[in-house]
């Protein structure tokens, strides 16, 4: 029997909380063994469309549907659908061990004991905690107590994984760290993520596809690659990335029309007020009105035409523009990207 394509389907399903339309009339398809991304500020609707997957919301009474490899799953219990979920507080039972934590989803479906505690060692060896079977997760790290949810989630193995900000409580390093290992665990075992964060540098760096929610609705659904470089909408080259939009008097002068245009702050060129344009550049003089160090980068705000537009210049390349100092910027006329008004 072949494999279903899709392994999570939502068709046009919405979620009211009192006057709040938590999620409206979301539709979208997540692939058997994708890394598929809801990426949004709180309050978006992504954390909703996520539990409704686990079967932890109903939608709306309506047309929405709510399929689980191919099979209509709308009206199922939570314990029925072949999810696990991993969330941010872990989740994990303080007065148990390790290894208790982690063979309790098979120990409530009547597993025996020898088996739950072979399972559980596999699953803690492959997160890389084998040993730590008869700690408790008042003795763990976060990053620890993190991979035990993992194994605790994994155990009963399901063919897809949900995850509810599961990083967001750890430091920057480990975050960076457990982004890697979160990768690499989801190509071994090749089950479907679907992963919840605010965070659009993780969302861009992890997954094969982003949806972008806002308001309840998806903004764009896409690459992380076409997100960054053809962003539908304000909102989405606002939020993913940061984009400087351009719109009226200066859109005008630019290009000859209102806009609204993304302009990422990388691709624009920083000169003094005399340098001269390279083909295929437009011009516009600036005055700048902050400049800060980013490590990688110098951020320089500089007003223009009454707008402030974000620069950023690679710390390698020379330029010493500085406060209040008049100057040019550069940009190439394909670096402006024609983007919707809305989600603002």
């Amino acid at each position: 029997m072949d494999a279903p394509a899709s392994a999570v389907e939502l068709r046009q399903v919405s979620r009211t909380f009192g006057e709040v339309r938590a999620v409206d009339d979301v539709s979208f398809s997540v692939a058997a063994g994708e890394f598929f991304s809801m990426l949004g500020p709180s309050g978006s609707g992504k954390t909703t469309c996520l539990r409704l997957i686990a079967g932890f919301e109903k939608p709306d009474a309506g047309p929405g549907k709510i399929l689980l490899l191919e099979k209509d799953a709308t009206a199922l219990p939570p314990f029925e659908r072949d999810v696990n979920t991993v969330f941010q507080d872990y989740a994990l039972f303080p007065h148990m061990t390790v290894d208790e934590n982690v063979a309790y989803g098979p120990r409530m479906r009547g597993v025996a004991a020898g088996e739950r505690k072979r399972r559980a060692g596999e699953l803690l060896e492959l997160v890389g905690l084998a040993g730590y079977q008869a700690r408790k997760p008042g003795e763990l790290s976060g990053g620890q107590r993190q991979r035990v949810a993992l194994a605790r989630a994994l155990i009963n193995e399901p063919k897809v994984l949900l995850l509810d900000e599961p990083l967001g409580a750890l430091d920057l390093k480990l975050r960076e760290q457990m982004q890697a290992e979160l990768k690499a665990l989801k190509r071994r075992l090749g089950i479907t993520f679907i992963y919840v964060t605010h965070d659009q540098g993780e969302a861009l760096s992890m997954s094969d596809r982003v949806a972008v929610f806002n308001r309840g609705r998806i903004e764009q659904l896409d690459s992380p690659s076409r997100l960054y470089a053809q962003p539908a909408t304000t909102f989405v080259a606002d939020f993913v990335g940061g984009a400087n939009l351009i719109r009226g008097a200066l859109a005008q002068k630019l290009t000859g029309q209102d806009g609204p245009f993304a302009l990422r702050p990388e691709r624009l060129r920083l000169g003094t007020k005399d340098a001269v344009a390279e083909s295929q550049e437009l011009s516009m003089i600036g005055k700048v009105l902050e400049v800060s160090y980013h490590g990688a980068s110098h951020r320089y705000t500089v007003s223009v035409d009454g707008q402030k537009l974000e620069v950023a210049v690679p710390s390698s390349k020379e330029v010493s523009a500085r406060l209040d100092e008049e100057v040019t910027l550069y940009v190439p006329r394909t670096a402006l990207i024609a983007v919707a008004e809305r989600g603002t």
